[in-house]
């Protein structure tokens, strides 16, 4: 299992993790207020006695009101309506905030309305000898604030979760792009002594071996793989700059790409690719030796994908709003559906070699360093896969910086 099937499981973890906190919330959260709605219908009834105490006429003069009283004025939360037998609006409390004493019958009468139809409950109120009143009471601002509170709570969990977790990723992609330029610069510099000394050697050879043609053939090979290793150290020391771009002809640029993996590739391997001279010439600004460290990567990776070495390599040119863009498919094996984005991830690779930095590079050049755009277009396992770049293109020569 590589470390990006691992992080896949992690995020399920985490969300299950999340789901549960979330149902917890929710249970807890509604068994307080079931609690609360059950006290305030008590507090109602109280107070409807105690109106009913209040409003009887059969009471004796020594009664004690205090009580009643009481209960009616704490009820400070609870939205009540007291209508008489026809319905009508005799008074009202807590049902605004402004103060009731002026508030026109009709918006008292609109509140009503709204809190029936938000199912506020109702209690009769018996006064002898035979006068029937309703209260219509509803819930309190709290419980309704009680009821938001789940979501306001996992609002604010999810905000801070979401800052912490870009942080925490910014923080690691700074970083790991330390950790690549560090690596890069290194391998630059590492393999800088050798290749210096390989060339004198190289130098001295042909010297003691200048009458022998065989051996002087072989040292020019040798010479030309020794500039092979030249380019790769100058372009690992590009990265971590901004390199100098140029305009070329994409067209030429893709055939000089073309030409040398075709040399490396196997003899099945067919490369469909347009020939320059009956294109259109379309200009972009690139950093040769690190875009064609790209197109390599990308065709490498098409040979690879072709199992017993048999299938045909093709590109596409074409413009697409202010890109030149080019499509280079092969029909290998394919790419699953979910695995689009993470073949760009460093480290990640299906091949038993290899370190799976070679994308992973090839998208910060195109990205980073070209202002481009690098993505899977489509593929289908046992098919084949279409990989699409996008370069900015220009419209007139540009001079290097």
């Amino acid at each position: 299992m590589d470390i990006y099937t691992r992080k896949s499981h992690w995020k399920w973890y985490l969300a299950a993790g999340a789901v549960v906190i979330i149902i917890i919330s929710l249970l807890y959260t509604r068994y307080l207020a079931e609690r609360l709605m059950d006290r305030e219908r008590q507090q109602a009834q109280q107070f409807a006695e105690a109106m009913r105490q209040i409003a009887r006429t059969d009471i004796d003069l020594n009664c004690d009101f205090t009580l009643p009283g009481r209960i009616i004025e704490e009820n400070t939360t609870i939205p009540v309506v007291l209508l008489d037998e026809t319905y009508q609006i005799e008074q009202y409390r807590n049902i605004d905030d402004r103060n009731i004493d002026t508030m026109p019958i009709a918006e008292v009468r609109k509140v009503l309305d709204r809190m029936i139809a938000e199912g506020a409950d109702s209690i009769l109120i018996n006064i002898p000898p035979d006068i029937n009143k309703t209260l219509i009471y509803s819930h309190s601002n709290l419980l309704s604030l009680l009821e938001w509170y789940p979501l306001i709570q996992l609002v604010l969990i999810a905000a801070f979760i979401a800052f912490g977790y870009l942080g925490f990723s910014a923080s690691r992609r700074a970083e790991e792009n330390l950790v690549w330029l560090g690596m890069a610069k290194e391998t630059a510099h590492q393999l800088g002594t050798p290749i210096t000394a390989i060339l004198g050697w190289v130098e001295a050879l042909k010297a003691a071996n200048e009458g022998n043609a065989m051996n002087q053939e072989m040292l020019d090979e040798l010479r030309n793989d020794v500039t092979r290793l030249e380019l790769v150290a100058d372009r690992f020391s590009k990265i971590g700059s901004q390199p100098k771009l140029s305009p070329v002809n994409v067209y030429d640029q893709l055939e000089i790409c073309r030409e040398y993996m075709q040399r490396r590739a196997p003899r099945k391997v067919t490369f469909d690719f347009p020939v320059p001279a009956e294109h259109e010439a379309k200009i972009i600004g690139i950093n040769a030796p690190l875009f064609d460290w790209v197109v390599e990567n990308l065709l490498r990776n098409a040979i690879d994908a072709m199992e017993g070495g048999v299938g045909v390599i093709s590109l596409q040119v074409y413009e697409e709003a202010g890109y030149v863009c080019f499509d280079i498919s092969d029909t290998g094996k394919g790419i699953q559906a979910g695995k689009f984005s993470t073949v760009f991830k460093p480290g990640y690779s299906t091949k038993t070699r290899g370190w799976g930095l070679g994308l992973s590079l090839s998208k910060r050049i195109i990205e980073q360093y070209h202002k481009g755009k690098i993505f899977v277009k489509k593929s289908e396992v046992n098919k084949g896969t279409t990989f699409t770049v996008k370069m900015p293109k220009i419209n007139s020569m540009m001079n290097d910086e």
